[in-house]
């Protein structure tokens, strides 16, 4: 994976603020909030036609076979714009797991549609609220004449709403599976459950929902070595969104300080507020930092599988922290019109408690470094 130099990462965001501007704009986002979508499959197609959709994705699939460091640009722009589409989960989540495997016809395929905007493909994983690494998994695959069958439930799946299918994990006889299964499968049943920002995570039960042989597309410790990798990106690109959250966020407070008056003055001339602003531009950057050389390390650094997870981790829970707690604190910059619903500060703050909590919320993610960083320890010793 390669850094883009300053010009080229400079005319991607410039082309991420020019989409932002121009269709992914905040009335866009309540409006889709009051109903049944979950996103606008004219803007998706948009996102594909822009080549975004792809970036991770092998140029044999019509990708441009880039790296992390251009999806975070892309899902900080975004994240900027609270645009519900489900970019992480299926253009990062889905699209690196699918691509170690585009040697294959049926996941070069996938992978094809994902691209050009025709499929959604979504990871159906987690089982378990304090298991964001999907290590435990209780669904079963039995095989069958004519192909496998599988039975369980998968939780939390973000971007189920708008799946075309699903990447499931399941076990038969010990060994991990990682199967497509088609939105349409009979035995699939997808039930939505409302997140705080106004999208959906789906819960999708397997009951005897049957694929053909041909839909596993990976067997034993294979599916772990994809989990992993794939996970850790989509929990840095995850940070990313909370990064551009946070931004705009901080940048629309600034901006409310400087309008409303108080006892005859701007009330961003208090000393007590400015001194504030300054404590939450100082977590802004180094949220900043820190994700910039996870970035870095990951893209350029020969990293062990535990090593990678450390990094991944440290990036989603300083960003997670600096989001909420900018977010939080806008409320509070606004005053009481910041708690009313017209007010477009309530939105980032629902967003970035919804991002803050996917694949892991900052505890869990410290937790998993310290652990990690223990066993390293010990192992040096």
């Amino acid at each position: 994976m390669n850094q883009p130099d300053n010009s080229h990462a400079e005319l991607l965001a410039q082309s991420v603020s020019a989409y932002v501007q121009h269709g992914a704009d905040l009335p866009r986002v309540r409006a889709l909030a009051q109903t049944q979508l979950e996103f606008d499959p004219k803007q998706w197609q948009e996102l594909a036609d822009l080549g975004w959709l792809g970036i991770l994705a092998p140029e044999s699939c019509g990708g441009l076979g880039l790296g992390l460091a251009e999806v975070a640009i892309v899902a900080e722009g975004l994240g900027r714009a609270l645009t519900p589409e489900p970019y992480t989960p299926v253009a990062v989540l889905a699209a690196a797991i699918l691509t170690p495997l585009a040697g294959a016809t049926l996941p070069m395929a996938i992978l094809n549609d994902l691209v050009a905007g025709l499929a959604t493909p979504v990871l159906a994983a987690q089982e378990q609220a304090d298991d964001f690494s999907a290590q435990l998994v209780a669904t079963v695959a039995t095989p069958q004449t004519g192909g496998i069958q599988l039975d369980g439930v998968k939780s939390f799946v973000v971007g189920a709403a708008g799946a075309s299918g699903f990447l499931v994990t399941a076990h038969h006889e010990q060994e991990p599976l990682l199967c497509w299964v088609p939105g349409e499968t009979q035995g699939c049943h997808v039930r939505l459950i409302p997140l705080a920002d106004g999208r959906t995570a789906g819960e999708v039960r397997l009951d005897h929902a049957l694929v053909s042989e041909a839909h596993i597309l990976a067997r034993g410790a294979r599916v772990r070595e994809l989990l992993d990798r794939a996970l850790d990106y989509a929990q840095v690109i995850t940070a990313a969104e909370l990064l551009g959250v946070l931004k705009k966020t901080q940048e629309m407070s600034l901006e409310y300080m400087k309008t409303r008056i108080q006892f005859g003055k701007a009330i961003g001339s208090f000393q007590v507020l400015q001194h504030r602003a300054v404590d939450l531009l100082i977590q802004q950057e180094l949220a900043a930092a820190v994700l910039a050389e996870v970035i870095q390390e990951m893209s350029h650094t020969p990293m062990s599988v535990e090593s990678r997870a450390m990094a991944a981790s440290r990036a989603k829970a300083r960003c997670a922290d600096a989001a909420l707690m900018i977010t939080r604190a806008a409320i509070q910059f606004h005053g009481a019109i910041g708690f009313t619903e017209d007010c477009d500060v309530g939105l980032y703050v629902k967003r970035a408690m919804t991002l803050a909590a996917y694949l892991g919320n900052s505890r869990a993610h410290r937790q998993r470094y310290a652990r990690l960083a223990a066993v390293g320890h010990q192992e040096a010793a």
